[in-house]
Parts: structure tokens; C-alpha cells; sequence
């Protein structure tokens, strides 16, 4: 079942703020990283490649958490949980728009990074349907 991210709190996925993803490790542990996040209106995206251990995390355990937290009012933030499903499919295009929005950079590869960096890796998109979202309780 979806969990609908609240109105209130979009502008948190559709600033570029960055979030912290938590994945589960093979040992059990959770393993953190700081992400750039995008939101088609319904699931958080993030932007990776298939070799990083978040990557590999999600594979195996696609239950995940993101948190953000508003850098103009720490006390605001919104945490999602959810399943999380990698592809290949629209890895590119987010990428871009996700460089575009966090940098001065028009697009990742031949921007941000050198253009020879695309054929040594594989950009997926990681796509978060919410599951659980929570909330401040004082800016809802």
C-alpha cells in the first residue's frame, strides 16, 4: 500500500536539498548516505550507480528510508519508508535533471563529470514508494 507524502511537505523533494538514504547492509547494519532526491509527485527518486553498495543494498533489501530535513527550519522534515525498485529506465534523464537542479551543470555526464565516465559505470534510478511517511508535527 502507498503512502501519500503531504502536500505540505513537497517542497522538501522538489528543492534541491539533500537527503539521507538508509539501506540495510548484508550484515544487518544500516548503511547511510547523503543523496540528491527528486519526486514525480508520488515516489522519491534518487540517483546512483549499480557498483555502490546502496545499490547492491537495495537489490537484495529494498526496504529503505530517506530523510530530509529542511535547511531553513531544522525542526521541519519529512521521513519516508518504502520499497524501493532499481531500473535502469529513466537513470539518464534524472541524473540530469537532479545535476541541473543541485549544480551549475546542464547534465551529469559531460557536465558535471567527464562525458568518459558513462561507460565505466551503470546510472540507475532508484524509485522509493512511500510505504510510511512522517511528518513534523508542527509544520502539518
Amino acid at each position: 500500500m502507498t503512502a501519500a507524502i503531504p502536500q505540505s511537505h513537497h517542497d522538501l523533494l522538489e528543492r534541491p536539498i539533500c537527503g539521507v538514504l538508509a539501506t540495510m547492509l548484508p550484515s544487518g547494519f544500516p548503511q547511510a548516505t547523503v543523496v540528491w532526491c527528486g519526486f514525480d509527485g508520488t515516489n522519491v527518486l534518487v540517483s546512483t550507480t549499480a557498483e555502490r553498495t546502496k545499490t547492491k543494498n537495495m537489490t537484495a533489501r529494498p526496504l529503505v528510508s530517506i530523510l530530509i530535513a529542511d535547511p531553513d527550519d531544522g525542526n521541519r522534515f519529512l521521513q519516508v519508508r518504502g520499497e524501493a525498485e532499481v531500473t535502469e529506465d529513466g537513470a539518464l534523464d534524472i541524473v540530469d535533471r537532479l545535476t541541473a537542479a543541485y549544480t551549475k551543470h546542464d547534465r551529469f555526464y559531460g557536465g558535471l563529470v567527464p562525458a568518459e565516465q558513462q561507460h565505466e559505470e551503470t546510472r540507475v534510478l532508484c524509485r522509493i514508494r512511500p510505504t510510511r511517511v512522517t511528518v513534523d508535527a508542527v509544520h502539518t
